[in-house]
């Protein structure tokens, strides 16, 4: 819904395409950027079957987030959680932006045709959207449900040795050291625990990284936690469900990608993508004339 309702925002602004002009950047900039929350909680609320809730101006953009995603009909006026709010506001800073991931890579590429940025943005949602990128957070949840118990650990990492597994939330392409990320996303999970209820899977959590920790197998192989291991956890612990993790990466991530969009226009040597292909494919090969074949 998320990625559908980006798309269709391009067809109230047909002048997003006209990027010579900073001012005009800056107004697509925050357009995205301020409908991203709302758009988000629609679709959540819609999904429910509840009625929608508007941005409230008195809110900060983590704060209308939470209002726009969980109050009800019978408040006059929703106060968010400081924990919540909080843990929120340092989760979307540290997914804002980092390198050329896929979801940017495609920003950056669809972009470079000189589509308008809602299309651009709709597209690097849709590589978001992927398992493999913005669905890690959930992978990591139904990795912990699926051990279910501290007791089942030792024999999940058995399994993960034999490549029957893999631990979900550990290693990354860039860091080969503990992701920096993960170390405050661990310590807001505490908070956000103290202020809703302790996870019931947060012991399998820290059980499982405490022993990946220890072991050389994992150490060796520079598999250590990433920003995905706990993020999950924080969202589960506010109520979300696991199909709104993509959307809530979403968010903080269009910054991200409007950063690399302006840094592309402002850049006189910035042509379309077009990457090559190397063929390795045969060389000359002999083949029999159409008219002599059987």
């Amino acid at each position: 819904m998320l990625i559908s309702a980006v798309a269709a925002i391009s067809t109230f602004y047909p002048d997003a395409k006209v990027s010579d002009d900073a001012g005009h950047r800056d107004l697509q900039t925050y357009r995205l950027i301020g409908k991203m929350p709302t758009l988000a909680a629609f679709a959540y609320r819609h999904r429910l079957g509840q009625p929608y809730i508007y941005p409230d101006n008195d809110l900060s953009y983590a704060g209308n987030l939470l209002s726009m995603l969980f109050k009800t009909t019978t408040e006059l006026k929703y106060t968010p959680s400081r924990a919540l709010e909080r843990a929120l506001d340092v989760l979307f800073i540290l997914h804002a932006d980092h390198e050329q991931n896929c979801s940017t890579n495609a920003m950056r590429s669809v972009a470079s045709s000189g589509v308008d940025p809602y299309s651009a943005v709709a597209a690097a949602a849709a590589a978001l959207y992927g398992p493999l990128h913005g669905g890690a957070n959930e992978a990591v949840l139904r990795m912990l449900r699926d051990i279910g118990s501290t007791s089942r650990i030792p024999g999940y990492i058995k399994r993960v040795k034999a490549g029957e597994g893999r631990l979900a939330g550990f290693g990354h392409r860039v860091y080969k050291n503990y992701d920096p990320r993960a170390r405050i996303v661990k310590r807001m999970a505490d908070e956000v625990f103290a202020e809703t209820r302790p996870s019931p899977l947060l012991p399998v959590a820290l059980e499982l990284e405490r022993i990946a920790l220890q072991d050389d197998y994992f150490v060796t192989r520079k598999l250590y936690p990433n920003v995905d291991f706990y993020s999950g956890l924080i969202y589960e612990a506010m109520g979300l469900p696991v199909e709104m993790f993509p959307v809530l990466f979403a968010i903080p991530r269009t910054a991200g990608w409007l950063a690399q969009w302006r840094e592309m226009l402002d850049d006189p040597e910035q042509k379309i993508a077009r990457p090559r292909q190397i063929y390795t494919g045969p060389e000359e090969r002999n083949f029999l004339a159409l008219a002599a074949r059987p």
